[in-house]
C-alpha cells in the first residue's frame, strides 16, 4: 500500500483517475483478491468436508467487477457473473446467498484493508490529499454505478446500512480524526476542533458535485475547494 506523502502515493490518487476502464476494474480486482485469499488466512478444510476451489472462487470474484461496470449493480445478475466468470450458478450460490451477499462480501473487504491517512505536513495539503483520493474513488466507473444503487438499498436493510457505514464512512471519519489531530499538534486548528465537521466541509461539496449533480470537476476546483474547507475550519 503506497504511504501518504510519497510518490507512489501521489501517483495512486492521481495517475488512474482518467484512466480506462478495463485498466481500473483489473486495478481493483487486484486488490479485492489480494486482500480475500491471503494465504496466511486460510484454513485447514476438515476431512470430509466440501472444498471450495479457490480458482472457482477468484474467478467469480473478478466477475462481479467485470459485471459492476457493463451493467451496474440493479442489473447484474447471478447468471451473468456465473456466465462471466465460466461457471454453474450453483457455483456462485454454494458461496454466497445472493448477488448482495456477493457485493457485501467484497464492500467489507474493502472496509478491512483501509487507505493511509494523508500526511504532508500542512493541514492544506492534507485537505487536498483527502480531496484527490475521494475525486478518483468517485468518478471510478465501478463506484460511480455501485455505491448509489447500495446507498438506496441501504434504507430499505439494516444489514445493507451497517456494511456501507463501515466500508464508506467509518474509514473516512478515521482519516478526518487523523488529519485534525496533526493539525492541531502543529498549531493549525484549535484543540476543540470537530473531526465530523471537518469531514462534512472536505468531502460533503464533492460528494454533492460528483455522486448527486454528476458534473464535472473544472480546472483548479480541487485546490479552490481544499482551500475554502481549511479557511471554514481555522474560523470553526
Amino acid at each position: 500500500m503506497a504511504i501518504a506523502g510519497t510518490e507512489p502515493y501521489r501517483r495512486y490518487v492521481e495517475g488512474r483517475a482518467h484512466g480506462r476502464r478495463n485498466a481500473t476494474v483489473s486495478s481493483l480486482r487486484t486488490i479485492i483478491l489480494a486482500m480475500t485469499t491471503d494465504p496466511g488466512t486460510r484454513r485447514r478444510v476438515p476431512a470430509g468436508a466440501a472444498v471450495l476451489r479457490e480458482d472457482v472462487t477468484d474467478a467469480i470474484r473478478s466477475a462481479v467487477f467485470e459485471e459492476l461496470a457493463a451493467v451496474g449493480f440493479a442489473r447484474m445478475s447471478i447468471e451473468g457473473i456465473a456466465r462471466r466468470a465460466g461457471v454453474g450458478k450453483t457455483a456462485v450460490y454454494r458461496r454466497w446467498k445472493s448477488k448482495l451477499a456477493l457485493v457485501l462480501d467484497l464492500v467489507s473487504a474493502v472496509a478491512v484493508q483501509g487507505m493511509p491517512a494523508p500526511a504532508t505536513g500542512s493541514l492544506y495539503g492534507d485537505v487536498r490529499a483527502v480531496l484527490q483520493l475521494a475525486a478518483y474513488a468517485l468518478r471510478h466507473p465501478v463506484a460511480s454505478q455501485v455505491i448509489p444503487d447500495l446507498l438506496v438499498e441501504a434504507a430499505r436493510s439494516p444489514e445493507i446500512s451497517d456494511t456501507i457505514k463501515a466500508a464508506l464512512l467509518d474509514p473516512q471519519q478515521g482519516i478526518a480524526a487523523v488529519v485534525v489531530r496533526d493539525a492541531v499538534a502543529r498549531g493549525e486548528l484549535p484543540e476543540d476542533s470537530d473531526p465530523d465537521r471537518a469531514l462534512d466541509l472536505i468531502v460533503g461539496p464533492l460528494y454533492w458535485r460528483l455522486a448527486v449533480v454528476r458534473g464535472e470537476l473544472p480546472k483548479g476546483y480541487l485546490d479552490d475547494l481544499a482551500a475554502s474547507a481549511v479557511a471554514a475550519l481555522k474560523k470553526n
